[in-house]
């Protein structure tokens, strides 16, 4: 009953606040995710979200996986743990590995992680301009691990004007943490540059939580750097030459597992992207020829000193090379055709070894473990846009057809129409479909089958978006249809395709602007998901009606106020319904309790140059859990000043 009052006075308040006319908002925003080419929301049927860059500076206590886990049909588990926590994405209820991240357009996975995913812990929030989000199934675009979505974590900046531009900011905060960021960015004649480096040190909080609250677990730190550079040099009018790197490095501290503490266990990872882009562009044609190269190592070492006679050591490294060359042609009034082909080689290298002492269970011993692997894919895709009837009418049709060098081929195809009904009121949908290819690791590790099948997707979608002066809103159902899905098997330890998972829900997402200065946003998603898979607790085939560690009901609300041109205050408040996460070894799933936490912003600036703010969350200090045996954050605050210049 509480959520359903919850959902129903969100509607209620968007209806009244609606009804008072004012001050109006950005309706159309300009996005590249969707199609790889610069367009209107409006043209296109895919439901596409932007956090813009205002939406971040006004987040300057959070990271990019909090500020992701407000976001409607988003939950980042992990993203409200200890920091240096696996920030591990689940997009309309899909698994780990199934939202290919992407920076800047390009996507960025670790082959030595098990999913194949990306490392959210390895992105400063610093650097981020803005973030697009592309939902259902896009891997007709972007290949294999498109299943639920596409999150575009854009860092380069746009309309740079000026020869210097100097952006700085330090924060502290609870638990010694302290954040500082300085950027140097400008264009000079036909060169375009961005220099940035951030900073994060925490003294942090035990991972695990000690439920007796006598054994006085030790806090887990983390400390983190980030250099990111970018140029841009036009050659010509029409053409230019970008190219980046980008190379971030963060130790944190473990624990045992859920509610095992575990001293002088760490984790230190690094990750290096580098690429470069060929852009020629006229009023016809856009083609765009892309690299990249990325490097991610993760060392784990355990020498506990509670723990006498054990040790163990892991060295994990994936590397990935990205080529993509794709061109959109205007081919009429009405027509524009995107074409293109793109290449994929993942390699991963593994290395452990530990020695272990005696006990009941038998004697001392030690293990060893080297694996080194790689795989690859190539692919060709297209996708036709149509707009018509005065722009009333969008249409994509797209298809690829991926060559991988361990299944062979498979393909996926995708039909995204949309119509303007009214000024106001807009009708999209899409019938799509998807594939995940099985990772490196879950192919090759100890773990590893190599019969593995490819996993495969179709997925519906249907929407209704409304625009007015000061108000806009969308409401979108959604359904996906899984079979071969990739998982682990309890009983044989290995990886192994389950029969079948279907999800489906809704999304509601409202901006309202009542009076000037006042702005509310809002989101509510619904998920119902089945699967049918091994059961945890006797291995059997079986049934599950739910997905482990994603809510049926989330609501996120935030309120902001423009007191003067110089202060600026914020609340909000996160609704997380009951879920269920894994009980234990041959044990029932558990029942986690749903919560609501609140938070708070303020900022004020001084002569448009300076800024001060504050950012605190979980303002009650609520306990709760999204990870089963480990810490939530309690209440935390941070404050600080930027500088522009």
């Amino acid at each position: 009953m509480k959520k359903k009052i919850l959902i129903a006075a969100a509607v209620i308040l968007s209806s009244q606040l609606y009804a008072q006319d004012s001050t109006k908002i950005t309706l159309d925003e300009v996005v590249v995710t969707a199609n790889k080419v610069a367009q209107k929301q409006s043209a296109t049927g895919k439901v596409v979200s932007v956090i813009t860059k205002e939406v971040i500076e006004k987040s300057a206590g959070k990271s990019v996986g909090q500020l992701l886990n407000e976001q409607a049909g988003i939950t980042i588990n992990g993203a409200l743990n200890n920091m240096g926590s696996n920030q591990t994405i689940f997009m309309r209820g899909a698994s780990s590995g199934r939202t290919l991240v992407l920076i800047d357009g390009v996507p960025v996975s670790d082959p030595s992680l098990i999913n194949n995913e990306f490392d959210l812990n390895l992105i400063s929030l610093n650097n981020v301009e803005r973030i697009e989000i592309c939902k259902g199934a896009q891997s007709t675009l972007y290949g294999s691990d498109a299943v639920a979505g596409v999150i575009n974590i854009i860092t380069i900046k746009s309309d740079i004007n000026k020869p210097v531009n100097v952006n700085a900011t330090v924060s502290a905060g609870s638990f010694n943490t302290f954040k500082g960021a300085l950027q140097f960015y400008g264009k000079v004649k036909n060169l375009t540059y961005t220099a940035g480096y951030s900073k994060i040190q925490s003294a942090g909080f035990s991972s695990a939580y000690d439920k007796t609250g006598t054994n006085n677990f030790d806090k887990d730190g983390y400390n983190s750097d980030a250099l990111k550079v970018f140029l841009k040099y036009d050659l010509t009018k029409q053409l230019s030459l970008s190219s980046f790197i980008q190379n971030t490095r963060y130790k944190t501290g473990l624990d045992a597992g859920a509610f095992r503490d575990k001293r002088d266990y760490t984790s230190t990872n690094k990750g290096l992207i580098a690429g470069a882009n060929l852009q020629f562009k006229n009023e016809a044609v856009t083609v765009n020829a892309k690299y990249q190269y990325s490097e991610f190592t993760r060392f784990l070492f355990n020498d506990s000193t509670d723990s006498p006679g054990y040790l163990s050591r892991g060295n994990y490294k994936g590397k990935a090379q990205f080529v993509d060359v794709f061109a959109n042609i205007k081919l009429s009034k009405n027509f524009s055709l995107l074409q293109g082909a793109d290449y994929h080689d993942n390699k991963m290298g593994m290395t452990t070894f530990g020695t272990y002492p005696g006990s009941i269970y038998g004697p001392a011993g030690t293990y060893s473990s080297k694996v080194d692997s790689a795989i690859s894919q190539s692919s060709l895709y297209a996708s036709l846009m149509y707009s018509g009837l005065n722009g009333k009418l969008n249409i994509d049709l797209g298809g690829r057809l991926n060559v991988n060098s361990r299944y062979g081929n498979n393909n996926s195809y995708s039909f995204n129409p949309s119509y303007k009904i009214s000024e106001k009121l807009r009708v999209l949908g899409s019938i799509s479909s998807a594939y995940k290819t099985p990772s490196v690791y879950q192919l090759y590790s100890d773990y590893g089958n190599i019969n593995l099948k490819v996993e495969q997707s179709k997925s519906y979608e249907l929407g209704l978006d409304y625009k007015q002066n000061n108000f806009s809103n969308r409401l979108v159902y959604f359904y996906r249809d899984i079979n071969n899905a990739i998982d682990f098997n309890n009983n044989s330890f290995q990886y192994f395709n389950i029969v079948n998972q279907v999800v489906r829900g809704f999304e509601y997402e409202f901006k309202i602007q009542p009076i000037k200065g006042l702005s509310v946003t809002g989101n509510y998603t619904y998920l119902s998901a089945t699967e049918k898979s091994q059961s945890r607790k006797s291995f059997t085939d079986t049934s599950y009606n739910y997905v482990l560690r994603r809510p049926k009901n989330t609501l996120n609300l935030t309120a902001g106020y423009q007191f003067a041109k110089a202060l600026y205050v914020s609340v909000g408040a996160k609704f997380v319904s009951k879920r269920q996460d894994v009980g234990g070894y041959k044990a029932n799933d558990i029942v986690l309790d749903a919560y609501t936490i609140f938070n708070a912003y303020a900022e004020y600036k001084f002569c448009n140059r300076f800024k001060v703010f504050a950012d605190a969350q979980n303002l009650t200090g609520k306990k709760f859990f999204d990870l089963n045996g480990y810490n939530s954050i309690p209440f935390m605050i941070t404050a600080g000043v930027t500088a522009n210049f």
